[in-house]
This record gives C-alpha cells, structure tokens and sequence, in this order.
C-alpha cells in the first residue's frame, strides 16, 4: 500500500466558490456577527437603566461614525440571517432545492436584508426627525 500523502477529501481551495456555499458561510458570519454586537446592544440597556449620564456616553458612542458603521453592520447581519433563516426555513419543509431556485432564493435573501437594512435605517432616521 503507496502512501503519498494526499489528502483523503477534495481541500476547499480546489472547488470554485458558488452562491450556496458563500450564502451558507455568511450566515455563519452574521450570527457569529450578532453575537459579538451583544455586548453593545447590554451596554445601552444597562446605560439606560443606570441613568442619563451612563446613557449619554452610549449615545454618543452609538452616534459617532464608528458607532453608526458598526450599528449599520449589526443591523445588516440581522436582517441577512433572518432572511436567510426563513429561506431555511422553506428548504426544511422540503421546497427549493433545486439549483436554480436556491440560487434565485439565495440573491433574494441579501437584496431583502439590503432593502430591510435601509428600510430600518431611513425610518429610524425619520422617527428621529433627521430627515426634514
């Protein structure tokens, strides 16, 4: 029996990345991506709870262009594994699997996290009195 050392599977760098499997591993990211936020989401509860000074200082935070960028990061990995967690949700139930529609299914899920994260940010926003 030759050994040559050859691995016992087909390594990552061999395949061509394609919309399943990069959708798949940003869905990962966006719940390891909500996961990491949590802190900063506890610190404005526990600043809200603590007073107005605690909560000042988040608010600043939260308003600087750090903030607002990893606010807006946040919110995108949200809405990206809600909608994907749907689309995954209709693969359990048996429907999609063909490539074609997990490819259509795939592009509409980030389109519809894009939509819902401007959407949240331009009625925030609005809410807020910003615009106008």
């Amino acid at each position: 029996m030759t050994d040559d050392h050859r691995p016992l599977s087909p390594h990552l760098q061999i395949y061509r990345p394609q919309i399943t499997s990069v959708l798949s591993i940003a869905h990962r990211a966006a719940g390891v991506a909500l996961a990491a936020g949590l802190p900063l989401f506890v610190w404005w509860l526990v600043a809200g709870a603590a007073g107005p000074a605690a909560y000042e200082t988040v608010r600043e935070f939260t308003g600087s262009a750090v903030g607002r960028l990893l606010l807006f990061l946040w919110s995108f990995a949200l809405f990206y594994h809600l909608c994907n967690g749907i689309r995954h949700l209709f693969w359990d139930a048996g429907r999609g699997f063909d490539l074609p529609a997990a490819r259509a299914t795939g592009w509409l899920a980030v389109a519809a996290a894009a939509a819902l994260t401007v959407a949240a940010w331009v009625w925030g926003y609005a809410a807020l009195g910003a615009f106008g």
